[in-house]
């Protein structure tokens, strides 16, 4: 018996539309999750996805406060002479705060990593004003010493790109806009970042594990996570690496 032809190619059609259909709803399902309420915390990025796996925030690193690194016909721009993290007595460096593109992916359920990967100079991680984390070095196993009088009245700086950045705790977020036991922001492997302070005490590395961190229950997480603290003694933010499977940054 033959086969109807019209026949056969409505069939044909039917099919394709039918995978057609399954295809596009398959891409609807994995691009448009719902950003898990916590990173709405993250009041200085550009934009914030969630693709089910990673957690995909862009920022232009603008801090949101004064800085003796901005232009002087910036708004923010404010001259310093005072004294900067540690007492001593800051001194300008010669870069200026620029604006970037960086897009930093960081998992969705952060888990703990068998290798704890060295964080890398640079960005690793974000505040919630938008502004990069930088780990303790200012180059390759080189300690923070010659560069902590460049740090602004915020206790921040940029690097010869622009890209300003804190090493140290950001005052601006735990001493005026929050507070010094508030969350600040998060690493690259999507586990939290706090100020010094937890439960009333003022925390020193002492107090945390080798990655300057530890698991606790914490205000945004009642159930207990593993965070990292600011301190005021180095390693400050990270010591031997990313506690978890850390994600990527671009710019």
């Amino acid at each position: 018996m033959k086969t109807n032809p019209i026949i056969l190619f409505n069939a044909v059609l039917l099919l394709f539309v039918v995978v057609a259909s399954c295809k596009k709803d398959s891409s609807t399902t994995t691009t448009n999750v719902a950003v898990p309420a916590i990173y709405s915390r993250i009041y200085g990025a550009s934009s914030i996805t969630n693709d089910g796996t990673y957690i995909t925030i862009k920022t232009t690193d603008l801090p949101d406060h004064k800085s003796a690194y901005y232009a002087p016909s910036n708004p923010l721009y404010q001259a310093f002479s005072g004294k900067t993290f540690g007492g001593f007595t800051f001194a300008i460096n010669p870069n200026s705060i620029a604006s970037q593109s960086i897009t930093l992916k960081i998992p969705v359920n952060p888990a703990v990593s068998a290798s704890h990967d060295a964080t890398p100079l640079g960005v690793i991680g974000i505040a919630l004003n938008g502004v990069a984390l930088f780990n303790q070095y200012a180059g390759p196993n080189t300690p923070l010493t010659t560069e902590i009088v460049s740090f602004d009245q915020y206790w921040g700086h940029p690097q010869q790109q622009g890209v300003y950045h804190y090493h140290v705790e950001p005052i601006y977020l735990t001493q005026t806009k929050f507070s010094e036991s508030a969350l600040v922001g998060f690493l690259l492997d999507g586990f939290p970042v706090y100020g010094p302070q937890e439960n009333g005490k003022t925390l020193t590395s002492a107090d945390l594990d080798t990655y300057h961190g530890h698991t606790s229950a914490t205000a945004d997480y009642p159930n207990g996570i593993y965070h990292y603290h600011f301190t005021a003694d180095a390693p400050y933010l990270n010591g031997s690496g990313f506690y978890g499977t850390e994600g990527t940054v671009s710019q």
